[in-house]
């Protein structure tokens, strides 16, 4: 951000929501505001590894992120089969789960070639822009 007012206005404006953490990121740089954990809900800046989430994956690993915001699916709907399962075998782009918004349903694609360490993110949860929802850990 370019000034302490617009920074003023974006605390002002994420006050008046039920946000927890809003992050931005522009070519020149990056700024987060989230809500302390203090009762007075204040907006406070967050420094870069800051966020309360969780770590972040060893590097050995690569992630399926959320590409948009929605209820995360480990498969279609009218199917009793998951998309995929920890320890199974994947190729990069294969479908890993889905991402439903409304009646959309999106693919959540492996972005590697590897092998299912881990799914972040229980069925029928819903996730927001960059959340993990799988981890993958690449052919060694």
């Amino acid at each position: 951000m370019k000034t302490a007012d617009q920074l003023q206005q974006l605390a002002a404006w994420l006050a008046d929501t039920d946000i927890g953490l809003l992050e931005l990121r522009t070519p020149e740089g990056m700024v987060r505001l989230g809500r302390s954990r203090a009762p007075s809900r204040a907006i406070v800046q967050l420094d870069a590894d800051d966020d309360g989430s969780a770590p972040a994956p060893a590097a050995d690993t690569a992630t399926a992120v959320a590409s948009s915001a929605g209820v995360f699916l480990h498969g279609h709907p009218m199917h009793l089969v998951p998309l995929a399962r920890v320890g199974e075998r994947v190729v990069a782009g294969q479908p890993v789960g889905l991402l439903q918004i409304g009646p959309l349903l999106l693919p959540v694609a492996a972005p590697l070639a590897g092998v299912i360490a881990a799914v972040c993110v229980a069925a029928g949860c819903t996730v927001g822009y960059g959340t993990a929802l799988v981890e993958l850990q690449p052919f060694g």
